[in-house]
Parts: structure tokens; sequence; C-alpha cells
């Protein structure tokens, strides 16, 4: 494999198992009396397990990702003879896509179905960076467009392997604060924690990738101030590969088959995952009043 093919990210591997272990290590000592919730051995596991799982899936799709940026950029309308300019727009581009494509994962059922494999670990650390939805490749349809702006399949990849390697370092309780200028423009582990957080003023919001700007400019940001519950609003309970990974997709399909009629067995897929249709929540306020 030529090296300007070889995903960036992937070379960033030796320094993701070096610095679980630096935190791992920390937490060791200071989680307890910070009141922090470190590290769970099996929680971990699982964690690491996904990760080994979306690399395989990643290469696996690596070939039509690049037919398709390709696609995008011998189409192109505009063309850039600096290939600063054109990693710049790369950068900035990449991460304003990635604000919008990360907010609809969180409103759709289906994507969040991939994108609640990533939310699922109750607790909050490297490991949890590692974290991801291996079928979580419905940004195919978004980050090649910026092929037709000029960004070549090399810069669009280098954009989205060092957007993916910024994200991993906010993932982790170890670091309290930023400098106010750096939290001001740039995503960080407060930030983050917010966006993991169950906690209702926490949900949905706090999307950003490098920049928290898009948050502050489109109205989602929120500052993390209540001490984050990290997980799902139905936790999963289990640290069980096939639950972390297929949960969700039972739980469509079980409304699916359970709910009636075209409309609610629809929204089950495609609406946000706390949709439900009328006849199904005035069933479940009535039991809950029984």
């Amino acid at each position: 494999m030529k090296l300007k093919k070889f995903p960036v990210e992937l070379i960033a591997i030796p320094m993701y198992f070096a610095t679980i272990e630096i935190e791992r290590r920390w937490m060791k000592k200071h989680a307890e009396e910070r009141g922090l919730r470190g590290y769970n051995k099996a929680d971990a596991k699982t964690s690491l397990a996904m990760g080994s799982a979306s690399v395989v899936v990643k290469f696996a799709m690596a070939p039509l990702q690049a037919r398709v940026m390709r696609a995008a950029f011998d189409r192109r309308v505009v063309s850039h003879r600096s290939k600063v300019v054109e990693v710049a727009i790369a950068m900035v581009g990449w991460d304003l896509i990635y604000y919008w494509w990360h907010r609809a994962n969180h409103r759709s059922r289906i994507a969040w179905a991939v994108h609640s494999q990533h939310h699922s670990s109750e607790y909050y650390n490297l490991t949890t960076a590692l974290r991801q939805g291996s079928p979580e490749h419905s940004g195919l349809l978004f980050f090649p467009l910026l092929g037709f702006i000029g960004v070549s399949p090399w810069a669009n990849g280098v954009s989205g392997g060092l957007n993916l390697i910024y994200q991993y370092w906010i993932h982790t309780e170890a670091i309290d604060r930023m400098p106010k200028w750096f939290e001001r423009v740039f995503n960080t582990p407060s930030h983050h924690r917010a966006h993991h957080g169950v906690n209702p003023q926490y949900i949905d919001n706090n999307y950003g990738g490098i920049l928290i700007s898009w948050d502050r400019l489109f109205g989602t940001f929120e500052p993390e101030q209540e001490r984050v519950v990290y997980g799902l609003t139905k936790n999963l309970n289990t640290y069980d590969l096939k639950v972390a990974i297929g949960g969700e997709f039972q739980a469509i399909a079980r409304d699916v088959r359970g709910w009636r009629g075209l409309r609610a067995k629809l929204g089950a897929v495609f609406m946000p995952p706390e949709w439900m249709p009328k006849s199904e929540s005035s069933a479940l306020a009535s039991a809950s009043m029984e």
C-alpha cells in the first residue's frame, strides 16, 4: 500500500495504546479521590474490541471511499494551486460537514443505532474514543462533497484522519479545563464530556469535531457544569460485544414489528430516537399511571 493512500489515523495507533496505559495508571491513583469514573476492565476490553472491528471495516470500505472521493474531485468546479490552501479548506470544510453529520446521527434512529455504540459506555476514558460503530459510514454521502470545491482525495483523507486523531484526546476525565481562549474556539475534554452526558441539559449538544465554534454558531453549545452521567438513556447493562453493536438495531426491529401502521414503522427507523407514535406514547402514559 502506498504511503499516500495509507489512512493517516492508523499511524496514531501506537500513541493510542501508550496514552491509554498512562491514563489508566493515573486514574488508578487519582480517580477515587477526585470522584472520577476511571477505568473498568471489562468496559475497556469492549471498547478496544469495537475499535479493532472499526479498523477492519475501515480497510474494507477504503476502496469504495477512494472511488467516491475521486469521482467528486474529477467534477470539481475549482482547483487550488497551493497544497496549503487546499488542506486548510479541507480541514475547515471537513469539520463543518462533520458537525452536521454528527448532529444528524443523533437525530435519526437508524443512524443513532450505529453512533450510539460510541456512546454506550458508562465510563469516559481514552478507550471510549476507540469505541467506534463499525458500520458508521454514512459519511460517504457527505464528506466527498469537498471534492467539488477542489479538495483531492488525499487532502480529504488526511483532513478526516487528523480530525479523528484530534478527537481522541478529548475523551478523558484527567484534563479538567483548557485555557479560556482555547475552550472558546476548540472542542475540549470538558465540552465533549458534556456531549457524552445523559443529563437532560447535555443531551444533543456539543457536536463539534475540532472546533466548538460550530455549536456556538448553530445554537447547540452547552458548557459542562453539573457532573456528567455517561452512557445512554437506557443503558446496555452488559459488556457483551454483540449487544453493544446490535442492541439498538434489535430495538428498531422490535418496534417495526410491534407498531401498527406504515407511518409508525417508518418512524421507528427514521425519526429521532425518542420518537414514538401517539398510540404508543398514550399507552405508555396510561401504563405509568396505573
